[in-house]
C-alpha cells in the first residue's frame, strides 16, 4: 500500500512538472506571475507614449520650437515612441510571466532586432544631435538655424540606416544557435552582444562626449567675444557723446547716456532682426574743431544693411538654452542605459562571472525608464516647450 502511495505520489508530480512546461519543449516554465512588473510596464508605455507624443506635437504646431535642433529631437522622441509600442508590450509580458518566453523564437528574433534597432537610434540621435551642435558653434555662418539643409538630413538619415545595419543580424538569423532555450528571449550570439554593444554604446559615448565638450568651449569663447564687444561698443558710445557734450550746448534731445542698443544687445532678444543702429556707423557729427557746431545730424544714422547675414553668425538666447538642455539630456541617456551595456558585455565576454537574473532585469528596466524621462527633462529646462506643455494640456482638459 505503501508504495502504491508513493508511486501515485511521483506519477502526480511528474504530471504537475509536464503542465508546466513550455508546449514542444522539455524546458520548465516558472510558475508565478509577476504582477508588479505588469501593472510598472503598463503604466510606463503609457507615460513614453503621451510623453513623447506631447514632444512631437509642440515642435510641429508650435513656431517658437521649430528649429533644426528641435527636429533631431523629434527624431530620438519617434525612437521612444517606437520602443513603447513595438518592444515593451512583449518585454513586459515576458516579465509578467516571470521572465518565461511563452511565444514563437520569430516573434523574440523581431522583438531583439527591434529592442537593439531603436536602443541604437536613441544614441546615434544624440550623437547628431551633438555634432549639429558643434558645426553651429564652430562654423556658425555657414550653418542653417531656420531649415533641415542637406546635412542636416543626412545626419538624420545615417541614424536610422546605421541603427537598422546594427540591427539586422539578428533578423536574418544569427540568434539561431545550436541548442537555443526557447523558453527564454535573449540574443544568443556573444559575439554579436559585443559587436552591437560596441557600435551602439561604447563608440558613440566617447565621440559624444568630445564633441559636447568642444561645444561648449567654443561657446565660453563666443561668449567672452560678445562680453568684449560689448564693452568696445559702450565705449564707443560713451566717448561719443562726450564729444558731442563738449562741442554742443546742453540739449533735451540728445541721446541717453546708454543708448538702446546696449540695452537690446544684453537683453538678447532673439528671432527679430536688429532694427537698432550698428556701432560701425556712429553718428555723423560735422567737423567742429574749426567752427562751432550746433547741431547732431540723427537722420544720418545708418542701420545694419544686412541683418539677416549678420543674424545667421549669431547664436542667440534659444539655442543657448536648448544646448544647456541637451547635456541633462545625454547625462540622463548615461546614467539610464551604462549598467545595461556594461552588464550585458560582461556576461557576454564572461561566462563564469554570476549575473543574476533580477539584476539583468532591473538594470534592463532602467533602461526602459530613459524613454520617459525626455519629455520630463524638456518640461523642467525648457520654457517653450512647458509653457506648449501647459497649453495643450489646458485646452484638453477644458
Amino acid at each position: 500500500m505503501a508504495a502504491n502511495l508513493n508511486l501515485s505520489a511521483v506519477v502526480v508530480e511528474v504530471e504537475a512538472e509536464e503542465e508546466a512546461q513550455v508546449p514542444g519543449t522539455g524546458t520548465v516554465m516558472g510558475t508565478g506571475y509577476n504582477l508588479p512588473a505588469l501593472v510598472f510596464g503598463v503604466l510606463l508605455i503609457v507615460v513614453i507614449i503621451c510623453g513623447n507624443l506631447l514632444v512631437c506635437l509642440s515642435v510641429f504646431m508650435e513656431k517658437a520650437l521649430k528649429t533644426t535642433t528641435n527636429y533631431f529631437i523629434v527624431s530620438l522622441a519617434v525612437a521612444d515612441l517606437m520602443l513603447a509600442v513595438l518592444v515593451l508590450p512583449l518585454f513586459v509580458f515576458s516579465e509578467f510571466q516571470d521572465g518565461v518566453w511563452t511565444l514563437s523564437t520569430t516573434i523574440c528574433d523581431g522583438l531583439m532586432t527591434m529592442d537593439v534597432m531603436l536602443c541604437t537610434a536613441s544614441i546615434f540621435n544624440l550623437c547628431a544631435i551633438s555634432i549639429d551642435r558643434f558645426i553651429a558653434v564652430s562654423i556658425p555662418l555657414n550653418y542653417n538655424r531656420k531649415h533641415v539643409d542637406l546635412r542636416q538630413t543626412v545626419l538624420l538619415s545615417a541614424t536610422w540606416i546605421l541603427a537598422l545595419a546594427v540591427a539586422s543580424p539578428v533578423i536574418f538569423g544569427i540568434n539561431n544557435v545550436p541548442k537555443r532555450d526557447p523558453s527564454e528571449c535573449k540574443l544568443e550570439n556573444d559575439d554579436y552582444v559585443v559587436y552591437s554593444s560596441v557600435c551602439s554604446f561604447f563608440i558613440p559615448c566617447p565621440i559624444m562626449l568630445l564633441l559636447y565638450c568642444g561645444m561648449f568651449r567654443g561657446l565660453r569663447h563666443w561668449e567672452e567675444a560678445r562680453k568684449a564687444k560689448l564693452r568696445n561698443s559702450i565705449q564707443a558710445c560713451r566717448k561719443l557723446q562726450e564729444a558731442a557734450a563738449a562741442s554742443l550746448p546742453p540739449l533735451a534731445s540728445l541721446p541717453p547716456p546708454l543708448p538702446p542698443i546696449i540695452e537690446r544687445e544684453l537683453t538678447d532678444t532673439p528671432d527679430e532682426p536688429s532694427t537698432f543702429p550698428s556701432v560701425e556707423q556712429p553718428f555723423h557729427v560735422s567737423e567742429y574743431k574749426d567752427g562751432p557746431v550746433q547741431t547732431v545730424s540723427f537722420a544720418e544714422i545708418r542701420f545694419n544693411p544686412e541683418p539677416q547675414r549678420r543674424k545667421r553668425a549669431k547664436i542667440n538666447s534659444r539655442e543657448r538654452k536648448a544646448m544647456k538642455v541637451l547635456p541633462v539630456v545625454v547625462g540622463a541617456f548615461l546614467f539610464c542605459w551604462t549598467p545595461f551595456f556594461v552588464l550585458h558585455t560582461m556576461r557576454a565576454r564572461c561566462p563564469d562571472c554570476d549575473v543574476p537574473p533580477a539584476l539583468m532585469s532591473v538594470v534592463t528596466w532602467l533602461g526602459y525608464v530613459n524613454s520617459a524621462l525626455n519629455p520630463v527633462i524638456y518640461t523642467i529646462f525648457n520654457t517653450e516647450f512647458r509653457n506648449f506643455f501647459k497649453k495643450f494640456l489646458h485646452r484638453c482638459c477644458s
